[in-house]
């Protein structure tokens, strides 16, 4: 018998070999294979190709009348991922040679694990297999060996609590991807041709990001004068009950100085801090300058080197073996981001940082311990070097004693109501190493820090307080609200936050400066849209984890607990047409009538007579209603038209099936003809015509720019399939035949295909001005292309 341990990813494969003896043999008396997924091999198709070829245009387009989905139409196919191709055949190739299927994916709260092993078995067909599961708490080597010996039987996909309830969230997140489609048809209603894509993650980053900066947008200052008192040492003497007052003229001068008494003085400890996650750590590099996408693809590097832990975890703590496995690398981590040996003196575990629970531990320093911080920055960048200094400066604050502070409390003698507090540093302990607070001001027990104390006299004074602006919305704040309101993992806040801040993305949701951050313009559309939706609710999550632990338990199925979401939608749709009215009004927006459409029965259909929808206006032109019933007849009408060039024309074609952006879509098509007559302003000889259609390429000097009028020569061929002109400006060691409105000949070709220069006169620039240059063919830019020089 051969049992087929199949591991998350190739890292984990690794080690799953190396606790074993090796990536084929024999442990304990079981021949065994390790194979590898490589994180989620498939994922779920388009929804149009998931149900009946007759619902099929209902669910691709983004009409609001075509909502909600029915998750009955749905099938659920999926698709493989991109590139996974050779990943997916290896993988098949050895569960074929296994008698048992051991699933050694990852444990975690969501179920992730196993419905990335379940959903690669259930697409190649191997349900008949002998299963069982591996569950270790790391991948260290005692656990992977203790879990192979005690992996536990398995049923059947469906039998299995974990993958129920991550194949529950998974099906409620692709069906979530209605609202998107409702809040870009509110978007464009409103003028705004903008994609507004929505998610229990996204649309909660949204919202709360929206509102801070409403708050702090709308602060207005309110002062306040009040009497309080001062010491020598400057601690202030404040008293709850004493009154405020908007004037400095209206505050009574009623107090004198007095005499301090101490009432009390008392040792206090601070613990070190929690273990960083992945999106604590980020929002601290962001204020540093580096980017939360760099953050991510930088970290992922070094795992895959061994230089940090996995990034992806959702632990906030480590076990007693990964604990014990970076023990005897303390102290060289330590000199690599130099920080004193010596104040690492808490080496036991500590309850609060180590727990026998979780899978691959909080984010951490990795086994291989680089040289130097310098090594790091050589390898991994700027970036490189701040994670890892960062990381591993938090993980040893936990080996550094606590943070040890006097706290003396006093009042003022005459007045005893005013009260002062006094935090008197003795000993930094943990914070010699690490703080996480550094870069925003005091920390609590700093704002009342004096390394004097109390002092022995206090002078009354007239306070000048307001109240306090709201902070600014940052990564940073962001990432503690969602945390505070358990919204995602630390590697899913990060992720996510780095796809809606993406300057690079179309439609971004929120934008950073500095480290400051707001809506866009993507992301203020949205926040107008979201109030009092379930999209936008913060407590959306919290559902569905509730729904997940109810469907594990076997109190639910996913069928009905999704059925709810139809609903859902029905309800936001009408929330959002509320909101896209007050939007519109507030920002001046005009409502937009939809594109006029004409409906029917295509019995010229490819496939047969079906219903479809199509825009009623091309090119300038309405359709009359005689023309519509002639294009769903299948017949070919003409009728002028105008070009982008506003130029009038005569279009002639019918009824047909078109792609655009990757869409498909039903409309009118214009007839091309089937063999090649004119393009760029010059008309084929009929010889040409009959080379172009025996396929051959043909140099032609004298085409017409349709953008600026001048002539230019170029290869040209036909493309039979596309029935287009297919042209080639100079490729790979062929330059162009001409370049700025000068025709080379023959023998400059072949010298500049040689890598030689030539001397070139009558260039004609963009900007219509004459120049001579020495030109040469090169690669610049990642291409080649006609590289001049001058002088």
């Amino acid at each position: 018998m051969v049992a087929i341990v199949v591991a998350e990813k190739p890292s984990a494969a690794r080690n799953m070999a190396s606790a074993l003896g090796g990536a084929k043999g024999s442990y304990k008396g079981t021949v065994y294979e390790v194979a590898s997924l490589r994180g989620h091999l498939y994922e779920f198709a388009q929804p149009h190709a998931m149900v009946d070829p007759s619902l099929a245009d209902t669910y691709q387009k983004w009409d609001l009348s075509n909502l909600p989905w029915d998750p009955d139409d749905l099938t659920w196919k999926r698709e493989p991922q991109r590139n996974a191709a050779g990943v997916i055949k290896t993988l098949s190739s050895a569960l074929g040679r296994g008698d048992e299927i051991v699933i050694a994916t990852d444990l975690d709260p969501s179920g992730e694990g196993d419905l990335l092993f379940w959903e690669a078995i259930d697409e190649l067909g191997f349900h008949e297999k002998r299963f069982s599961r591996m569950e270790f708490t790391d991948e260290s080597k005692a656990s992977i060996q203790k879990a192979f010996e005690r992996r536990r039987p398995v049923k059947s996909m469906h039998g299995e609590s974990d993958y129920r309830k991550a194949m529950y969230r998974s099906q409620w997140d692709y069906l979530s991807m209605q609202f998107t489609r409702v809040a870009t048809a509110m978007g464009r209603q409103s003028g705004q041709d903008l994609v507004l894509r929505q998610g229990r993650l996204k649309s909660a980053m949204v919202s709360l990001v929206g509102d801070q900066q409403k708050d702090y947008d709308t602060y207005v200052k309110k002062p306040f004068f009040q009497n309080r008192f001062r010491d020598e040492n400057d601690v202030m003497y404040t008293n709850p009950d004493e009154p405020r007052f908007d004037q400095k003229g209206q505050v009574p001068q009623r107090y004198s100085p007095s005499a301090v008494v101490l009432d009390s003085k008392a040792d206090r400890t601070t613990a070190p801090p929690k273990l960083l996650d992945l999106a604590s750590l980020s929002s601290m590099l962001v204020g540093m300058g580096v980017k939360a996408n760099l953050t991510l693809s930088t970290y992922q590097k070094m795992y895959e080197d061994q230089v940090v832990s996995y990034p992806r975890t959702a632990d906030k703590t480590i076990t007693p073996e990964q604990f014990k496995d970076l023990a005897p690398l303390v102290d060289k981590i330590a000199a690599v981001v130099g920080v004193d040996a010596g104040l690492l003196t808490h080496r036991r575990p500590r309850s609060t940082h180590v727990k026998p629970q979780g899978a691959h531990g909080a984010n951490r320093p990795g086994p291989k311990v680089p040289s130097s911080l310098d090594e790091v920055e050589r390898k991994y960048g700027k970036a490189g070097r701040l994670i890892y200094g960062m990381l591993a400066r938090s993980y040893l604050a936990m080996l550094a004693e606590d943070y040890l502070y006097e706290q003396q409390k006093g009042h003022v003698e005459k007045y005893p109501d005013f009260v002062g507090i006094a935090n008197v540093p003795k000993s930094r302990g943990w914070r010699s190493v690490f703080d996480p607070d550094a870069d925003d001001g005091p920390a609590q027990n700093d704002r009342d820090e004096s390394g004097k104390g109390l002092g022995r006299n206090a002078e009354p004074f007239l306070f000048e307080g307001a109240n306090k602006r709201p902070e600014h919305p940052t990564m940073k704040w962001l990432m503690k609200q969602l945390e505070k309101r358990d919204v995602g993992t630390g590697a899913t806040r990060t992720s996510t936050y780095s796809e809606v801040t993406n300057d690079r993305a179309k439609y971004p949701l929120l934008t950073e400066k500095g480290r400051k951050l707001r809506l866009a313009q993507a992301g203020e559309m949205s926040w107008r849209l979201l109030p009092g939706t379930r999209i936008g609710d913060l407590r959306l999550t919290e559902k569905v984890y509730a729904d997940m632990r109810d469907i594990a338990a076997g109190r639910a199925t996913a069928e009905e607990r999704l059925a709810v979401v139809a609903d859902w939608v029905r309800e936001d749709i009408a929330t959002m047409a509320r909101n896209a009215a007050s939007m519109r009004a507030e920002l001046g927006l005009k409502e937009q009538v939809s594109a006029a459409r004409a409906e029917g029965m295509w019995h010229g259909a490819p496939s047969g007579p079906k219903k479809v929808s199509f825009k009623k206006v091309w090119s300038g032109h309405t359709f009359s209603d005689d023309e519509v019933a002639k294009l769903l007849a299948g017949e070919t009408i003409s009728f002028k038209a105008q070009s982008r060039e506003n130029k009038p024309f005569t279009a002639t074609g019918a009824l047909g099936a078109g792609e655009f952006r990757g869409r498909k879509f039903v409309g009118f098509q214009l007839e091309v003809p089937d063999r090649p007559t004119k393009w760029s302003g010059r008309t084929f000889t009929p010889a040409e015509v009959t080379a172009l259609l025996e396929g051959q390429w043909l140099e032609i000097d004298d085409f017409v720019s349709t953008r600026t009028g001048k002539t230019f020569g170029c290869r040209v061929s036909w493309d039979p399939k596309a029935k287009k002109i297919t042209s080639d400006l100079g490729s790979g060691d062929e330059p162009p035949r001409s370049w700025c409105q000068v025709t080379f000949t023959d023998a400059q070709r072949k010298d500049l295909a040689a890598g030689k220069s030539v001397q070139g006169t009558g260039f004609v620039s963009a900007q219509g001005k004459t120049f001579d240059a020495r030109i040469s063919w090169k690669t610049e830019g990642g291409r080649k292309r006609i590289v001049p020089t001058f002088g």
